[in-house]
């Protein structure tokens, strides 16, 4: 039995680091979005053993990769004796801030799921995936949600309304790991999460646009985010800010034409463009 799952990137709306816990990880606040860039990803029956492929030769097809990390937790978690063939075909760059790792793993536990007829709750898939990574859970649900502390407490909320997205990935990759530390040894100022959430449950488009932040922006450092923001606004972006840790930078549109628009200028020295919307 095979199947195929979409596996769809992330953006942050808001993103507050509250602190760092004794374990090392941080809790967070955040309001996460989908969009509707994403990888397919295909989960196949085998006999035994976890293979991986992927169509970028960058990403590594062994125990580094999240995805192979959820098959290995799917099965210890069952206690199915099988094997499962793995291919993602990716089109969410990597190291962006746009959880394309975490994407992948959402989508082969749900295919997993269904290929073996294991019957697991999203409950379950939720606390199987928040031991793969702190955003694998965040993936198996979707849509717009408030998502705490180390990425296990989820509350979906009003969606955002139909909004066209552009991306833009500069060329170099940010650490995760490093710009937590930089966090870690900076002192930030933090967004007011009391707001955003009062304009999220009012769907307040405007409100949750001027109370939007991200903490990351304030540590880590990306030459080109100026001018894609300085573009984006030039054509009427509601919002632009840095995804995740970065560094990957958004603009959320009302309009199509200024989303494609603001695509057109948005030179290649500044990065890789996406046109999406939200899903």
């Amino acid at each position: 039995m095979k199947t195929e799952i979409k596996a769809y990137a992330k953006i942050n709306i808001f993103l507050d680091i509250l602190r760092k816990l004794e374990n090392g990880y941080h809790s967070l606040f955040m309001v996460m979005q989908t969009v509707g860039l994403h990888d397919t990803v295909t989960a196949e029956k085998a006999e035994s053993g976890i293979t991986l492929s992927c169509s970028d030769p960058e990403i590594p097809d062994d125990e580094r990769n999240t995805a192979y990390k959820a098959a290995k937790l799917f099965f210890e978690y069952t206690g199915i004796k099988s094997g499962v063939k793995i291919h993602i075909d990716k089109k969410i760059p990597h190291e962006a801030g746009l959880a394309g790792g975490s994407a992948d793993a959402a989508a082969v536990l749900k295919g997993m799921n269904e290929i073996f007829g294991a019957g697991l709750t999203q409950g379950e898939l939720c606390s199987i995936s928040l031991k793969v990574g702190s955003d694998v859970p965040f993936c198996t649900v979707g849509g717009t949600c408030i998502v705490q502390n180390t990425g296990g407490i989820i509350s979906q909320i009003k969606p955002l309304k139909k909004t066209h997205v552009v991306l833009v990935k500069p060329e170099r990759g940010v650490s995760t790991a490093l710009a937590y530390a930089k966090a870690d040894e900076t002192r930030i100022y933090h967004p007011d999460s009391v707001k955003i959430m009062d304009c999220c449950e009012k769907g307040d488009f405007e409100g949750i646009c001027r109370y939007a932040g991200n903490v990351f922006e304030q540590v880590v450092e990306v030459p080109e985010r100026v001018e894609i923001k300085r573009i984006m606004r030039l054509n009427n972006a509601s919002l632009t800010q840095m995804s995740g840790s970065g560094p990957t930078v958004f603009g959320l549109f009302e309009k199509a034409e200024d989303a494609r628009a603001a695509a057109q200028m948005l030179t290649d020295d500044l990065g890789k463009v996406y046109i999406t919307e939200t899903v």
